[in-house]
């Protein structure tokens, strides 16, 4: 399934306004849908009784196919996201722990300066990420967390020096840069998404297979008031799951920050 990183997407359907129109968009259309092909299997039933579904068994196969397959590849690529973004805040406190440790080879005139720029480059980056789903608030704070990445840089070029203190050109400048990758891929890896065409795609389909549902159950005697209002409601928490693990940051699923927070109380 493709994935888009297009801002602008992510932030429209990091509005938890969009989730709801989402979920409900599809909750009540499919309700709608169910009761017009209910209305529509009733009208065609009684008109040729014997002939009103000839021949729809191999399109209503498909469609249901094609909406459950659409619905196992949204919610296993989510749930793959949601790992990866996991591991990778394990990563990232594992890479700000190494090069932190590593501060060790600067003069000691300078540690405590390195040192404290850390402090308040992991500070800034844990803080950043709380502001979530408020993504001009977190933009803001990155930006000043850039501009701490730049101060980190400068010290520890300026201190380490090939002819005093090899063992801190050969080992602190790569794990500082390592730290800043981990930090850049994750906050892309926050955009990463399926574009937005997939959710529209999701409504749409759920309302055709309710149209097609409810156009079958028009054959039975008595209708089945319950399974006509499950069947949507299942579908719509599908989908609603999808998006909380797309968007780990605003729902009731949540990726924890604990291992970049215990690496901080490690430095004090």
């Amino acid at each position: 399934m493709g994935i888009s990183t297009n801002p602008m997407q992510h932030q429209l359907i990091s509005n938890p306004l969009v989730w709801y129109l989402i979920v409900g968009s599809l909750f009540f259309g499919m309700l709608l849908f169910l009761e017009l092909g209910y209305r529509w299997g009733k009208a065609h039933l009684a008109s040729d009784p014997d002939g009103a579904r000839v021949g729809l068994g191999g399109i209503e196969a498909a469609v249901y196919s094609l909406f459950g397959l659409l619905i196992a590849f949204s919610f296993s690529g989510a749930a793959s996201r949601f790992d990866l973004r996991r591991t990778m805040i394990t990563d990232e406190a594992n890479a700000i722990g190494t090069a932190y440790l590593r501060l060790d080879y600067l003069p000691e005139s300078s540690r405590p300066v390195a040192k404290d720029l850390f402090r308040k480059y992991l500070s800034g980056r844990l803080e950043a990420y709380r502001l979530l789903p408020d993504i001009a608030a977190a933009e803001a704070r990155l930006a000043e967390v850039d501009k701490l990445q730049s101060q980190i840089w400068e010290t520890v070029i300026a201190n380490c020096d090939n002819k005093t203190t090899p063992a801190c050109s050969i080992q602190l400048p790569p794990a500082v840069n390592s730290m800043f990758d981990i930090a850049n891929s994750r906050l892309f890896l926050t955009q990463m998404h399926p574009p937005f065409i997939i959710f529209i795609m999701l409504i749409l389909l759920g309302m055709v297979c309710a149209f097609m549902a409810g156009f079958a159950m028009a054959e039975g005697k008595t209708r089945k008031s319950a399974y006509a209002l499950l069947f949507p409601l299942i579908i719509a928490f599908t989908v609603y799951i999808i998006l909380d693990l797309e968007y780990p940051r605003i729902g009731f699923i949540q990726v924890s920050d604990l291992a970049l927070e215990r690496a901080l109380q490690a430095m004090k």
